[in-house]
């Protein structure tokens, strides 16, 4: 992506929010972008009590590149920080 070209956005909203707080815009659309963006629901496991494929599968929804060498500890890492 051009460097002040801006993703195209599904939930401006959510984007939005993300942006005004810190994040980039790359990180922002993807997880604007993600289905049931916005939608709450807090029934998810925590990172640590999920196996290592769906961790992968999370880190592949949301574009964590080099994802596929990453060990379970790395790909939950990766997930928080991006």
């Amino acid at each position: 992506m051009a460097k002040n070209q801006r993703p195209s956005i599904k939930n401006e909203e959510q984007y939005e929010a993300l942006r005004d707080k810190g994040m980039s815009q790359e990180k922002a659309a993807r997880i604007a972008n993600t289905p049931n963006s916005g939608k709450k629901g807090g029934k998810a496991k925590a990172y640590e009590e999920r196996t290592k494929q769906d961790l992968y599968d999370q880190a592949k929804k949301v574009g964590i590149e080099g994802r596929s060498k990453m060990s379970k500890k790395e790909l939950i890492d990766a997930l928080r920080e991006d």
